[in-house]
């Protein structure tokens, strides 16, 4: 019996001491928890990934027939050759000169181009329109020889009266739009100067009854840059260092004896005025072209094939320069002489002019130096 209540106490004793032993380490986790500053972290058991089980793909029953489209193709554009057609004249001025005035007919289409023009903007040297032809569309001037701004110009054996017929184009209405070009056009009237005259019978004499006093005249010039291949004036007056600039001088016929133009002298300056410095004389000394000499250059005159025109050319040397050139003329029949030449160097030689139809002697330029 004794044996058995010593068993229990023992028991119960050890029960005691492993509910306070339990108590402590309670009490101790419950300290370490509300200590400040630090954080214990409660670990939780990782769940197990759910599991995903993939859907098989369902492909088309019948096979695709789309296709990514091709590249598209660049149309090959064949070249153009444009050429600007050369404009037509007009012919739609005409004058009929009577002995004491003259009758101006205008058409309305001045420039031929489907375009009638308003009669205010026309005038003959300051003369309004007098009359007007409505079924022709053609506009009239009447006016004495000596009015409307005329100018007398007596040639070898002729009078020649000038009229100024100018167009100036008005805007349409309130707009700035104009459809036309302002016009100049000279309308000239010739009458002959000689005339055999007699109040009586005439017997016949060798001496004719006519007046050779003749007066002083103007002779018309002209400069102008030439095509490469001297048919045309060129219309840009661009050209690349190396190019040769085509010249073509010319003298203007009219009623006079056959003529022959000469260039004098020619100057190329940076500005349009001969005296400033730098200045380059390449034709000199009375039509002695020395550019070749001095430069080593290609510049020379061109065989004449007419008395009234002269053509020569030169290499281009400068991006931007102004040429002038005096020129004069003598009558065909006069020789080629010291003071009227045309001459250029060739080779270490020069090149004497050399006149339609005949041949060329002796130097040029040498003599003159």
């Amino acid at each position: 019996m004794a044996f058995c209540i010593t068993f229990l106490l023992l028991l119960t004793f050890g029960c005691s001491a492993t509910v306070q032993q339990l108590y402590q380490e309670a009490e101790s986790r419950s300290q370490v928890a509300h200590a400040p500053g630090r954080f214990v972290p409660q670990y939780r058991p990782a769940q197990e990934p759910a599991r995903f089980q993939p859907r098989p793909v369902q492909w088309p029953s019948r096979p695709l027939t789309w296709r990514f489209p091709e590249d598209p193709v660049k149309e090959v554009q064949l070249a153009i050759d444009e050429q600007r057609p050369l404009p037509v004249p007009a012919s739609s001025v005409a004058v009929q000169c009577g002995e004491t005035a003259a009758r101006v007919e205008v058409k309305r289409d001045l420039l031929g181009i489907g375009q009638l023009i308003h009669p205010a903007d026309l005038t003959l040297g300051g003369c309004a329109v007098t009359g007007e032809d409505a079924s022709a569309q053609v506009l009239i001037f009447v006016t004495e020889l000596h009015g409307c701004g005329s100018t007398l110009t007596m040639i070898e054996d002729s009078l020649v009266y000038v009229f100024t017929l100018r167009y100036t184009p008005a805007t349409l209405g309130s707009s700035p739009i104009v459809r036309t070009r302002e016009v100049v056009v000279w309308v000239e009237c010739h009458y002959q100067r000689k005339h055999d005259v007699s109040s009586d019978s005439v017997k016949p004499t060798w001496n004719p009854y006519a007046s050779t006093k003749v007066a002083e005249e103007l002779l018309y010039f002209s400069l102008r840059l030439m095509t490469d291949n001297w048919q045309l004036e060129r219309p840009s007056k661009e050209y690349v260092l190396g190019d040769n600039i085509n010249f073509e001088a010319s003298v203007v016929q009219f009623y006079h004896v056959p003529l022959r133009v000469f260039v004098d002298n020619c100057v190329a300056t940076v500005i349009p005025n001969t005296n400033t410095v730098p200045r380059y004389a390449f034709i000199e000394n009375r039509g002695c072209l020395v550019d070749t000499k001095l430069t080593g250059s290609r510049s020379q005159f061109i065989p004449r094939t007419m008395d009234d025109t002269l053509q020569f050319q030169i290499e281009a040397f400068r991006f931007h320069l102004y040429i002038t050139c005096l020129l004069k003329a003598t009558t065909a029949s006069a020789p080629i002489d010291h003071e009227n030449k045309a001459c250029s160097f060739s080779n270490g030689g020069d090149q004497r002019d050399i006149p339609a139809g005949a041949r060329a002697t002796g130097g040029c330029c040498y003599g003159d130096q």
